[in-house]
C-alpha cells in the first residue's frame, strides 16, 4: 500500500472499512500492520484518493 500524504487528511475511512482491522490512524500517519492481504478496500473507501495499491 502506497499513501499519498499530501493527500490524506487521516479521516479514517479506510480504517473504517478495513475488514481485517489492518489500519490503525494515527495524527500524522497511518499505520498498516502484517496482516494486510492488499485487498483494496481501503482504496476504493478514501475519499481524497490517498492511497494507492503497490505493485
Amino acid at each position: 500500500m502506497m499513501i499519498v500524504k499530501d493527500w490524506c487528511s487521516y479521516c479514517g475511512c479506510c480504517a473504517g472499512v478495513c475488514v481485517r482491522n489492518c489500519i490503525e490512524v494515527k495524527e500524522t500517519a497511518l499505520v498498516f500492520d502484517e496482516n494486510c492481504n492488499n485487498c483494496g478496500f481501503c482504496v476504493d473507501a478514501c475519499p481524497l484518493a490517498a492511497l494507492e495499491m503497490e505493485e
